[in-house]
């Protein structure tokens, strides 16, 4: 069954990929701009290269956040080293790289900064991208920081995280949210569910509260529909601009 123990270690505002609106998402240097920014948890996003070593990128392919092109999946880690992750969003972060998930986890740990892991498996790697980030996070993840919490859209490799690493904190990421999220929490054994400000509806909104599930609702950039998603019961949101609810 799905926990019903509320974390008090949520903070209401998570910085998105980093601050995604100040800094090159999924980078160090995004880190510290979400910190700089007030922030004290950030999301980003875990994914794996060729060789099987855990990054921080959001989409399949490197095009549109690095120099680089083509897949993920198809390049080794001494490639993905050598681009650049930062000139695409301003000279000011030219020859940012883009970290490994060790890196990141000792900026996290030099920062402060408590984390949601998104697992972003590439297409078709769902399971393995599952199993090697939730025994990545359970091997690194310091003591002194708040325990992660772990998401991903992708059910298969939640199950995959569930079995590495049962111990670590679960969330379900959703799009559509389906009339039956209630059992697949149970089945994840998840203590929150993560749905888009686009979708949820303030009758779902009362499903989940009516449950005992928080709930925590991405992207949310408009202080006017942070008010409203707390007034409904949220627990956090994840935002591009920290800033604007300091």
């Amino acid at each position: 069954m799905t926990s019903t123990a509320r974390r008090t270690d949520i903070p209401r505002i998570i910085g998105h990929r980093g601050a995604v609106g100040h800094a090159p998402e999924n980078t160090v240097a995004g880190f510290r701009k979400a910190k700089e920014l007030g922030c004290s948890w950030v999301e980003f996003d875990c994914m794996l290269t060729r060789d099987e070593v855990v990054i921080l990128h959001h989409d399949d392919d490197l095009d549109r956040t690095t120099n680089g092109t083509g897949l993920v999946s198809e390049t080794n880690l001494a490639a993905v080293r050598r681009l650049d992750a930062g000139s695409w969003f301003s000279s000011d972060f030219a020859k940012v790289p883009v970290p490994t998930f060790d890196e990141a986890v000792s900026a996290l740990a030099q920062l402060g900064l408590g984390g949601n892991v998104e697992i972003k498996p590439a297409t078709g790697y769902d399971r393995i991208t599952g199993r090697i980030v939730a025994e990545r996070t359970a091997e690194l993840w310091p003591a002194t920081l708040p325990p992660p919490v772990m998401s991903s859209f992708s059910l298969a490799a939640l199950e995959e995280a569930q079995k590495a690493a049962p111990q670590l904190d679960r969330a379900i990421l959703w799009w559509e949210i389906p009339d039956d999220w209630q059992a697949h929490q149970d089945r994840l054994e998840a203590s929150a569910v993560h749905v888009s400000v686009k979708k949820l509806t303030e009758a779902r909104a009362a499903e989940f509260r009516n449950a005992g599930i928080p709930f925590r609702v991405y992207t949310v950039n408009d202080p006017s529909d942070a008010a409203r998603l707390f007034d409904w019961g949220c627990e956090a949101i994840f935002t591009d601009y920290p800033d604007r609810f300091a």
